[in-house]
């Protein structure tokens, strides 16, 4: 599926799954990049921020620019599809950001959304998923829900699939799963002003 793929279905449908979006080696390379430290996921934003393993479990890395070979390459190509949702659907998208996300058996995120509309600079989530060898039976589902909260979409996290959808319009969550499950969540951005200062990433 091509970026032109993508943004036809967001803008049609709100939601995209890309199968193959990574290659089996660009796969394999980032998942050499997976950190040795992980930090507990929280909810909220800045000052708001706290941990609530009662919603979410997993634990996250942010990805930084200029570090690892792999992960620049795959900035490089979220760059592209941003430029592709501007040139398009002129979204106004002004950054990126992403962390891996690691679940360790059993681990979850309750229902939620991205953001809340009108609130959150958060306009695009993708989640790219790194599990080889993953089975349906191996759970860790992305369940993905209308806006009305009625059942839209169960995605098991294929290595390579890319799932792309609208984040104040789809509340979801992530299903525990029986062994370790990676992925890279990230969010496209809104550039929303404080003051005189540009919003920071995070």
């Amino acid at each position: 599926m091509s970026n032109l793929a993508i943004i036809d279905d967001i803008a049609t449908h709100g939601l995209s799954v890309c199968d193959g979006f990574l290659s089996a080696q660009e796969v394999h390379d980032l998942h050499t990049c997976l950190p040795a430290q992980w930090s507990q996921a929280t909810i909220g934003r800045e000052q708001k921020q706290h941990t609530n393993t009662q919603i979410r479990r997993d634990k996250i890395h942010w990805l930084e620019r200029g570090r690892q070979p792999a992960v620049d390459a795959l900035l490089a190509k979220m760059a592209d599809l941003q430029q592709a949702f501007n040139r398009h659907l002129f979204l106004g998208l002004f950054e990126y950001e992403a962390h891996f996300a690691k679940y360790n058996p059993g681990d979850f995120y309750a229902k939620h959304y991205d953001a809340f509309e009108g609130r959150s600079n958060r306009k695009v989530t993708t989640v790219l998923y790194l599990n080889e060898d993953w089975s349906e039976q191996d759970g860790g589902e992305i369940v993905i829900y209308n806006p009305d909260g009625s059942h839209r979409q169960t995605l098991w996290p294929k290595a390579g699939r890319l799932v792309t959808f609208l984040s104040e319009a789809f509340p979801h969550e992530v299903l525990p799963a029986k062994r370790q499950r990676f992925s890279i969540a990230g969010w496209y951005r809104l550039n929303g002003m404080s003051g005189q200062r540009v919003d920071p990433i995070r």
